[in-house]
C-alpha cells in the first residue's frame, strides 16, 4: 500500500528467517535477494540425506511414495522425477483473477526462506533459482482461488513452482504477460528439473497467507496512526474536547494500544486554537459522542490486535514449514506444521478490528453532515444549501464500504471443507482469510480518506478559527489535492486523490512532520 522512497537494501535470506520489514521490502519495493552462503551449505548437506533415503528400498513419504491419500503407494526410482513434476502440474489448479504482484513475490520469498533453513531437502540450485526469479522481477501468474490453507497454500505455491520448471504463465519485470519459458530464457535462468521431494517442498507451506499478513500488518500500523489523525481532525471540527485524552485518565485503564493512540491525540490537538476557543466553564457540553470520546479506546484495541498479529507473524517467519521435514539429527518426519490455523485466526481478527475502526470513522463523518449535530456548520458542508449537496454522497460511499467490511469481518477460519479423500479432513481457510483482509485494509484506507476530506472541509468552514498546526497541515494537503470547500463539482476524483494520500502514508507523514513522531 505504501510506496518506496529510495532504492531498497538487499535482503539476505538464511537459516534465521526473515522479518516483516524484509518481506515488505522484497514483495512491495523490489529489494534484491541475497542467499546466505552458510545457509546454502546447510541446504546442500540436507540434500545428501534425501539422496540417501531415495536409494533406500523402504518407502519414505514424499521421496519414494505418492502424496496425500496416495501416501502408501510406492514409486519406482525411474518414475520419481515424473512424480514431482506431475505433483506441481496437477496442483497448479488455481482459478479466477490474478493475485497481486506483491502477494506473489511475498509467497515466493517466504517459500525460499523455508528452503534456506536446510530442513526441506531441496538442492542448492532450487533455492538459487527462486532467488534468481525474484531478482529478475518475474512474477508467476497465481489465481485467486485454489488454497484451503492446508496443506499450506498448495495451488498458489504450485503456480510458482511450475514457473521455476519453465512452464505456466508469468508477468515480466515490466508487467507484460508472457510464458515462463520465454521469461526465464530472457533472464538467463535455467528451468529446474525437480528431484525427489522437491515438488512437495515447493508447495507445502503457509507462505501466501503469511505474506499477506505481513503486508497487512505494515499497512494497518500506518492506517491506525492515520485514524488517530482523522479522528483528531473530527474532534476539532466538531468542537469537541481534548480533556478526555489526558494521560492520567487514560492510565486508569492501562491498555497499551489505548495509551499509544491517546498520546497521538494529545500531540495532534496540543495548542489547537479551535479546541481552546471553547475550553473552560462557559462550555456547557458535558461530554462528546462516543465516536469522538472513545476513539483512542477503539483505535487502541485495534493496535493491540496488530501487536498480537505481529507476534504470530514473527514466529511463523522463523519457521520451517514443510512436510515431511528434515530434523537436525537427520530424520525425515511427517508433521502438521503446514496447518494455517495460527495465521488464519489473526487474519480474521484483524479484519474485525479494521471493520470496527472504519465503522467509528464513518460515524464521525456522518456527524459533520448533520446540522443537528455538527455544531453550527452548514448541512452536508454544502456551499449553497439547497442548491449544493456538499459531501452527502461521500458519506454514502463510506457507509457502503463499512457495510462490506462488516461482512468481510465474518471469520473464514471457522469454516472447513474436507479434501483429498478425507486425508486432509480439516483445513484452515487461511488463504481466504488473507484475501478478505486485503479488501478490508483497502476499505479502511478509503473510509479514513473520506473522514479526512470531510473533517478538512469542516475545519476550513470554521474560519476565522484555525486548527492546530499538525491537523492544519493535513487540511492544507487536502486542499492542494483540490478537495477544499466550494460549490458542488465532480467529487470522485477528490475522494480518490485523498484516498491515495492516505494509502501511501502521505497524510500520516504530513501530520507527523509538524507534530513530531506519531506512533
Amino acid at each position: 500500500m505504501t510506496n518506496a522512497t529510495s532504492t531498497p537494501t538487499a535482503v539476505t535470506v538464511g537459516i534465521a528467517g526473515l522479518s516483516i520489514d524484509d518481506v515488505v521490502a522484497v514483495a512491495r519495493h523490489g529489494a534484491p535477494v541475497v542467499l546466505d552462503p552458510a545457509a546454502l551449505d546447510e541446504v546442500a548437506a540436507s540434500r545428501e540425506i534425501i539422496d540417501g533415503l531415495a536409494a533406500d528400498p523402504n518407502p519414505h513419504y514424499g521421496i519414494s511414495t505418492g502424496f496425500g491419500a496416495l501416501a502408501t503407494t510406492f514409486i519406482a526410482e525411474d518414475r520419481r522425477a515424473q512424480l514431482q513434476a506431475s505433483l506441481v502440474r496437477s496442483h497448479a489448479a488455481g482459478s479466477g483473477a490474478e493475485v497481486e504482484r506483491e502477494v506473489v513475490r511475498a509467497l515466493m520469498l517466504l517459500r525460499l526462506s523455508t528452503l534456506m533453513t536446510g530442513r526441506t531437502g531441496v538442492r542448492r540450485e532450487t533455492a538459487e533459482t527462486y532467488a534468481a526469479i525474484l531478482n529478475a522481477g518475474i512474477t508467476p501468474v497465481v489465481r485467486e482461488y485454489g488454497s484451503l490453507g492446508c496443506s499450506g497454500d498448495l495451488a498458489p505455491l504450485a503456480h510458482c513452482a511450475l514457473v521455476a520448471m519453465g512452464e505456466g504463465d508469468v508477468r515480466d519485470a515490466t508487467g507484460q504477460a508472457t510464458d515462463a519459458a520465454s521469461a526465464l530464457a530472457a533472464a538467463g535462468i535455467t528451468p529446474l528439473h525437480l528431484g525427489e521431494k522437491e515438488g512437495l517442498a515447493l508447495i507445502n507451506g503457509t507462505d501466501g497467507m503469511l505474506g499477506m499478513l505481513a503486508l497487512a500488518i505494515t499497512d494497518l500500523q500506518m492506517l491506525l496512526t492515520t485514524a488517530d489523525i482523522s479522528a483528531s481532525m473530527s474532534v476539532e471540527g466538531l468542537m469537541g474536547t481534548d480533556a478526555v485524552f489526558a494521560a492520567d485518565l487514560q492510565a486508569l485503564r492501562p491498555q497499551r494500544g489505548q495509551a499509544i493512540s491517546a498520546g497521538n491525540f494529545r500531540k495532534l490537538l496540543a495548542d489547537s486554537p479551535i479546541i481552546h476557543s471553547h475550553k473552560g466553564p462557559e462550555d456547557g457540553r458535558v461530554q462528546d459522542a462516543y465516536s469522538l470520546r472513545c476513539a483512542p479506546i477503539v483505535h487502541g484495541a485495534a493496535r493491540d490486535t496488530v501487536a498480537h498479529a505481529i507476534s504470530v507473524a514473527e514466529a511463523e517467519l522463523a519457521s520451517a514449514v514443510d512436510n515431511p521435514v528434515l530434523t537436525k539429527d537427520g530424520r525425515v518426519e511427517s508433521n502438521g506444521n503446514f496447518h494455517g490455523a495460527p495465521v488464519a485466526y489473526v487474519l480474521d481478527f484483524l479484519a474485525i478490528a479494521a471493520a470496527d475502526v472504519a465503522s467509528m470513522s464513518e460515524r464521525r463523518t456522518d456527524r459533520f453532515l448533520d446540522r443537528a449535530r455538527n455544531q453550527g456548520l452548514p448541512p452536508f458542508l454544502a456551499h449553497e444549501v439547497g442548491v449544493d449537496s456538499g459531501l452527502m454522497i461521500a458519506q454514502y460511499t463510506a457507509a457502503g464500504i463499512v457495510s462490506e467490511m462488516k461482512r468481510l469481518a465474518v471469520p473464514s477460519s471457522v469454516d472447513s471443507i474436507p479434501s483429498s479423500a478425507m486425508q486432509e479432513d480439516h483445513v484452515s481457510m487461511g488463504w481466504a482469510a488473507a484475501r478478505k483482509l486485503r479488501r478490508a485494509v483497502d476499505g479502511l484506507s478509503r473510509v479514513l480518506a473520506i473522514e479526512v476530506l470531510t473533517a478538512a472541509r469542516g475545519l476550513a468552514l470554521r474560519a476565522p478559527l484555525e486548527p492546530g498546526a499538525p491537523t492544519g497541515a493535513v487540511v492544507a494537503l487536502t486542499e492542494s489535492l483540490g478537495a477544499g470547500p466550494g460549490p458542488d463539482r465532480f467529487l470522485s476524483p477528490e475522494i480518490e486523490a485523498v484516498a491515495a494520500a492516505v494509502a501511501s502514508g502521505r497524510v500520516a507523514a504530513e501530520a507527523a512532520s509538524v507534530a513530531g513522531r506519531l506512533d
